[in-house]
């Protein structure tokens, strides 16, 4: 029965995956992502339910769209392994079984999936764009505070933490909207802040410190393979480019956050 649980959920996980791609290529430019049909980038032609199957589709017709040819990025075949391998992870690490579900665990993973899938738009956008979209994060904070809301009053818990997170989160978000775009000034280290705090709510203190760390040491890793790859074409390694200078720190924080959540889960209930 575990085989047939898991292998949904890494279907699951690959069709967000699909969804995914999707919502990074249309958030940006202010498409519908919920109702608009999909369609060719390429050509424009609407997609079918068949040419719509994770991973499937993209074998079966030879990574080229089925209407003009158009070769399609393997990018999307590897974001929608990459979604489910993560979601089936995810579920391995919390020792899901379908003999020991219940409410509050389904609940638990629901809310998470919907954490790990808005960090993985988040990421993918950031990558490509350097932006952070502030719909997202709002849209994150409203999970979050939803189900801290449920932890505290299943477990009886003091809510005055969140509500300190909430108040920041609140005045991030009013700096961003009333001061810095007023003057049109680019707020990306605010929305940076928020998504730490996006973090810091539904993660705890310890996996987004350790989230910090590891993205500062990637950025360094990326910088210092940056570095290597201009000597070896014998460019000069400082640029006055200022796009060159730009740094996806939400990407950065978005992987690590994913790798950490995991890594914390299989230790807590696989080796302690």
């Amino acid at each position: 029965m575990e085989i047939i649980l898991y292998a949904l959920i890494f279907i699951c996980g690959t069709l967000f995956g699909s969804f995914f791609t999707l919502a990074v290529y249309r958030i940006p430019l202010g498409e519908d992502i919920l109702y608009k049909h999909s369609f060719c980038p390429n050509c424009k032609s609407k997609l079918h339910f068949k040419d719509l199957i994770p991973i499937v589709s993209y074998i079966a017709l030879g990574g080229k769209c089925a209407y003009c040819g158009q070769k399609i990025r393997i990018r999307y075949l590897l974001l929608e392994i990459l979604s489910g391998t993560v979601f089936l992870l995810f579920a391995l690490s919390l020792k899901l079984e379908v003999l020991n579900l219940n409410t509050s665990m389904i609940i638990e993973f629901l809310f998470f999936i919907l954490y790990i899938a808005s960090l993985f738009i988040i990421a993918g956008i950031d990558k490509e764009k350097i932006q952070i979209q502030k719909a997202l994060l709002i849209f994150g904070m409203v999970v979050s505070f939803t189900y801290m809301t449920y932890v505290c009053i299943q477990n009886n818990q003091a809510i005055y933490t969140y509500i300190i997170y909430l108040i920041l989160t609140i005045i991030l978000l009013g700096i961003d909207t009333l001061y810095l775009r007023k003057k049109l000034i680019e707020g990306y280290p605010i929305k940076v802040a928020m998504l730490v705090l996006y973090m810091l709510i539904l993660t705890g203190a310890q996996v987004t410190y350790a989230t910090i760390i590891m993205t500062l040491l990637l950025i360094a890793i990326a910088f210092i393979i940056n570095v290597i790859r201009e000597r070896a074409k014998k460019k000069a390694v400082i640029h006055t480019d200022k796009d060159n200078l730009k740094v996806p720190v939400g990407f950065y924080l978005s992987v690590s956050n994913i790798l950490l959540i995991l890594i914390s889960n299989f230790l807590s209930n696989w080796v302690m």
